[in-house]
């Protein structure tokens, strides 16, 4: 072997000797990840009455587990506010939230991202607020404040919370306490008014999909008709920005890989093993699709208001 010929075989020996070392750096990143967080903690809020027990949990630890490769506890936490401390703290990686819980976690520390939220099998993936009159008595929404407009109980999201602050957003005179709203006992007692007449115009609520269209299989309209009222008379006259259904959520400092390995778990969980999905999700049954901080802007529009932004 000439002299090029080992200074050139001596270089590729180098390069992959090299490239050999980056890979095993590589692994080995890959790999401290579970060392460093050693049990990867679940956190989700207990059932009204369930203590802290969880329903298929030893099912649910080892999916979790198969997912991840390591170590995983499920922590019941009493409630949303408990759970948003875990989180916060590190004491748990994870957390399973409804979309104004999230919204709170993330006003709380900054340090934590939505992975995925449930869909419906028509295609839903949230809701959005509406206002409907019937028959055309109230003309549009800047003849509101003259007509006698129902409205849901105040925890009500789509009846109550979403139309008071998308309107309010909007530039809209709106207030809790505004004289052409009349405060219904239940969302069916407002939908009630609005079909006995005792109200013009009614705020309620419709499912829509990730277009942000109405998936027309749920909601205020769908149970009007069911109660009696001609479709053909219901007229909505303003909608509200969309709000996803809450998310599993970690924090933004989780691993790239795990959080990897968990999107994909949670994406084909539905599909590979319903009876875990059914186990984990048994609201919305059309599996776990990706989400973004984005799709959480009304709940954080929401949460900003209640909390004395504006009214």
């Amino acid at each position: 072997m000439g002299k090029g010929e080992r200074s050139a075989a001596s270089l590729a020996l180098r390069t992959c000797a090299a490239a050999f070392a980056v890979l095993c750096a590589a692994s080995s990143a890959r790999a401290d990840w579970r060392g460093d967080i050693g049990t990867f903690r679940i956190g989700i809020v207990a059932e009204p009455g369930g203590g802290n027990t969880v329903p298929g949990l030893a099912r649910l630890t080892d999916a979790y587990t198969n997912a991840l490769g390591m170590k995983v506890e499920f922590v019941v936490a009493r409630d949303y506010a408990a759970l948003i401390e875990a989180q916060a703290s590190g004491r748990v990686q994870y957390a399973i939230y409804s979309a104004l819980a999230y919204a709170a976690a993330s006003e709380r520390c900054g340090c934590v991202e939505p992975l995925v939220a449930p869909v419906d099998t028509d295609g839903a993936v949230g809701i959005r607020s509406v206002l409907v009159t019937r028959d055309g008595k109230v003309p549009d929404l800047a003849a509101m404040a003259s007509h006698r407009i129902a409205i849901a109980p105040a925890d009500n999201v789509g009846g109550s919370l979403l139309p008071l602050t998308g309107l309010a957003g909007e530039g809209a005179k709106i207030a809790e306490d505004s004289p052409f709203l009349t405060r219904a006992v239940s969302a069916t007692a407002a939908e009630t008014m609005l079909s006995d007449g005792e109200a013009d115009g009614l705020f309620g609520w419709e499912p829509v999909g990730a277009d942000g269209q109405p998936t027309g299989t749920g909601g205020t309209i769908v149970r009007l008709e069911a109660a009696g009222v001609p479709k053909a008379s219901l007229r909505v006259l303003w909608t509200s920005a969309p709000m996803r259904y809450g998310p599993h959520a970690v924090r933004s400092d989780l691993d790239a890989e795990a959080k990897r390995r968990l999107a994909v778990f949670l994406t084909n969980l539905r599909s590979l093993t319903p009876d875990v999905y059914d186990l984990l999700e048994s609201e919305h049954s059309g599996g776990f699709e990706l989400a973004a901080s984005k799709d959480y802007a009304a709940a954080l529009a929401i949460l900003r208001r209640e909390a004395g932004g504006q009214e």
